[in-house]
């Protein structure tokens, strides 16, 4: 059975990694997909998959405002809001510089905030919707000291403000904690033969994951199988944090 039928889903950073597999897996459970992205060309690649694919920086609320507004004319509703896009970085406390902290908060922090800021009014009005949130298991350990881990500990304390916001207009909210998975964004990591010994030989499972993986809990956080689930958070690092 088709658990997204005559549902409408955009997923940001959706043209890539965990966003594309997503995209395609709602996309297979019945679901119109808007996929939002800003690399162009993988987004033509994934029109011809049937995908409504858009160019959207997350990071400019203007931006939010316009899609927000151009699905809803379009589709008459948003069913689901995954707030996926994201970029990461590794240099350390010392190496961070005013122009890098604004950098990741905007797309990381603020890219979620506003994402809800303009999409749930959409929402609210069928009194209806789910709304997942991509944060980080380094949000949820002691560890990775730098603007990354601020920026996903800002998704994780939004996420938990929304649901009791949003929860009395029907509206669930729920974030994912993902541990390292096999994406573009980790290829640097994984590029590196001690870093990624090192990480697998920390997660208990023995191994990274895989974005299908991350998709699974997505669509079920998304789905009328966890209609009372809100507030919710959801690590998925093959038992990274568990230590």
């Amino acid at each position: 059975m088709e658990r997204f039928a005559n549902k409408v889903v955009m997923i940001t950073g959706g043209a890539s990694g965990m966003g594309k597999e997503m995209a395609f897996m709602f996309q297979a459970e019945g679901a119109t997909v808007i996929a939002a992205d800003v690399s162009e060309q993988r987004l033509n690649d994934l029109s011809k998959e049937g995908i409504d694919a858009r160019y959207v920086d997350v990071s400019n609320e203007e931006h939010w405002r316009q899609l927000a507004d151009d699905v809803y004319q379009k589709y008459q509703r948003i069913d689901v809001l995954v707030n996926n896009a994201g970029i990461s970085s590794e240099k350390t406390i010392e190496e961070i510089e005013a122009a890098d902290w604004e950098t990741m908060m905007n797309i990381n922090g603020f890219g979620a905030f506003a994402g809800m800021k303009h999409v749930v009014p959409y929402m609210k009005k069928h009194q209806e919707g789910a709304v997942v949130n991509i944060s980080s298991y380094t949000a949820q350990v002691g560890m990775g000291l730098n603007v990354y881990t601020a920026s996903k500990g800002a998704v994780r304390a939004i996420s938990r403000a929304a649901s009791v916001q949003y929860g009395p207009s029907g509206i669930r909210v729920n974030a994912v904690f993902p541990g390292v998975i096999e994406t573009p964004m980790t290829k640097g990591l994984q590029e590196s033969q001690e870093t990624l010994q090192r990480l697998v030989g920390a997660t208990p499972l023995g191994r990274l994951g895989k974005p299908r993986e991350v998709g699974q809990a997505v669509l079920f956080l998304a789905s009328e199988e966890a209609s009372f689930i809100t507030g919710a958070e959801l690590v998925i690092d093959g038992g990274f944090t568990s230590q």
